[in-house]
């Protein structure tokens, strides 16, 4: 490698001094190196070092000659001299940075196909990420998203007008694909999503029903044309079963003779399986479906097939009741309450709704007004118990009592500031 005293004015010609690739090492500055290549107007300059891990030679590209002057390239490569001398390999930890994998990359090819088939939600967390996730973090190299950018987005989602529990979604979502990366050793950080403070804003809604709210509603099931979705819904009232449960069930995991519901694991909640006791009321809706007897599944389409989805159905029906904010799932909290005014244990309704917590039972146990105003009453009417009959009656009071008043009275009469 020629070396020779680099000049702004010579650098320009060292293209034309050979007929081929060539370096030149400036004489001024060892290590920097300009390699001119004939019969191209550019030459590049870089510089040479020994790499600390393993003293092999290696270059760093500086930039293009007509980029930057030769006084910036020489202050440049001193810099990066420095470096190097103090232990580090900016190359190469420059390299190790660029196979960092990008949010998309690592979501679409490590993370989906770890959740797959270990989260049955995958679908929503494919969603929150396709929707929302990806235009905002999907270009970003892990180890460049950073936790106010988390919390600036977490923010964002809010003034966008999505629900506060629907943002927690999504910062709960990047807070495990990000433990999934430090696991898996696809990010040296830590992660940048812990310590974001949720909204955690308590959007339970309980729609209980009273008698001609219910009345209206079982009108319009015994009504409906789309006999099916009418069922369901009955099913789920008189069962308290998960709109996945009831359209996912099969005549095979019904017992009409012991009148129960065998629920697998794989439908379940929480992947337990369970049995679900058949009410009377249950077992007459069962026996009158056509699907009996002539299908796999319980609740079918028109066409046999198993029926999805009740959006559409459910939507008619809650309407022409005159209950447009009542969802399916009310449906299993109407069956709870049911339950508890007719004086069920709370241990009863827990068990009958497969619930681990008695607190989640808590939740579906509603209590309407008329329920405060008898549970207040009753304390009232024992207060009440205790006052005497007739207002000129006259008590007897303990001697004990009365002697004690007696001798307040006395106190009370001796301490007492005298008037003129």
């Amino acid at each position: 490698m020629p070396v020779i005293e680099l000049t702004a004015q010579l650098i320009p010609q060292l293209t034309s001094l050979n007929a081929r690739q060539t370096q030149y090492c400036d004489a001024s500055h060892p290590g920097l190196v300009v390699e001119a290549r004939a019969g191209t107007q550019n030459s590049t300059y870089y510089v040479r070092y020994k790499k600390p891990s393993d003293k092999k030679t290696a270059y760093k590209k500086l930039g293009r000659t007509t980029d930057i002057s030769l006084t910036e390239a020489r202050r440049m490569a001193k810099a990066f001299q420095g470096e190097v001398a103090r232990g580090s390999d900016p190359r190469g930890e420059e390299k190790t940075k660029q196979t960092v994998l990008t949010f998309t990359a690592f979501f679409t090819k490590h993370y989906l196909p770890y959740v797959t088939p270990r989260k049955r939600s995958w679908k929503r967390d494919e969603e929150l990420f396709r929707l929302r996730i990806q235009r905002v973090f999907g270009d970003k190299q892990l180890d460049q998203i950073s936790r106010q950018q988390i919390q600036a987005f977490h923010t964002a989602l809010l003034e966008e007008g999505l629900a506060p529990a629907t943002c927690d979604h999504h910062i709960k979502l990047l807070k495990h694909a990000f433990n999934l990366a430090i696991d898996w050793d696809l990010l040296k950080e830590k992660n940048p999503a812990t310590r974001i403070p949720l909204f955690n804003v308590d959007n339970r809604v309980n729609h209980v029903l009273d008698q001609p709210a219910l009345r209206r509603l079982l009108a319009v099931l015994d009504s409906h044309p789309c006999k099916m979705a009418a069922a369901a819904a009955k099913i789920s009232l008189h069962t308290g079963c998960r709109l996945n449960e009831c359209l996912t069930a099969r005549w095979a995991d019904i017992d009409l003779d012991n009148k129960l519901w065998h629920i697998s694991g794989e439908v379940a909640k929480g992947k337990r399986a369970k049995v679900l006791p058949l009410s009377d009321s249950a077992l007459e809706v069962l026996k009158s479906l056509s699907s009996r007897g002539t299908h796999e599944f319980v609740i079918v389409s028109r066409t046999g097939k198993r029926m999805t989805t009740l959006t559409k159905a459910w939507t008619k029906i809650r309407n022409l009741a005159a209950l447009p904010h009542y969802r399916y799932h009310d449906l299993r909290h109407q069956f709870a309450t049911h339950l508890s005014r007719a004086g069920r244990s709370t241990a009863e309704i827990q068990r009958l709704l497969s619930h681990r917590s008695p607190v989640t039972t808590d939740r579906y146990i509603g209590l309407q007004s008329s329920d405060l105003f008898v549970a207040s009453n009753s304390a009232s009417a024992m207060v009440k118990a205790a006052m005497p009959v007739m207002a000129n009656e006259e008590t007897s009071m303990p001697v004990a009592i009365e002697s004690e008043m007696t001798k307040t009275d006395e106190r009370a009469a001796a301490v007492a500031p005298t008037t003129a």
